[in-house]
């Protein structure tokens, strides 16, 4: 149901448990989804991501536009060594259908540097197996 997954896009909690690809938690997940809310992550690679093990990957952002059970909108960036690597400017809108939800994810890259070639060439992989894991979370 919509109201659900609205809940898992807006409390701290549940995201905790599906944000990041498969492998991945999130030892820090502060998410505040209103106008102007920050958002800071640390995704952590699991033992079963083999050499990847125990790489924190840090993402901080800001909601620019937060319409209850319709749509969010925020910047992200994600941190290597310190530094933001990319940005990117999200909108997830959510359609009630019957009994469902149609969540929609866009996802357009506003800035990059050179040391964004790794994380943007797994984005397609990673945000999949992310939306799974919010499948099977609901």
């Amino acid at each position: 149901p919509l109201t659900k997954v609205w809940q898992a896009w807006t409390d701290p909690g549940p995201i905790a448990q599906w944000w990041g690809p498969q492998g991945v938690t999130n030892p820090t997940c502060e998410w505040d989804a209103r106008p102007g809310g920050k958002i800071n992550i640390v995704m952590l690679a699991g033992e079963e991501l083999g050499e990847l093990a125990g790489q924190e990957w840090p993402m901080t952002g800001e909601f620019r536009e937060v319409v209850p059970e319709q749509k969010l909108v925020y910047l992200a960036s994600p941190i290597m060594n310190g530094t933001p690597i990319m940005d990117t400017l999200t909108t997830v809108t959510f359609e009630e259908r019957g009994s469902k939800t149609a969540l929609t994810v866009h996802i357009e890259v506003t800035r990059t540097t050179p040391e964004a070639a790794g994380p943007l060439a797994g984005m397609e992989q990673g945000w999949n197996q992310q939306l799974d894991k919010l499948t099977e979370s609901l």
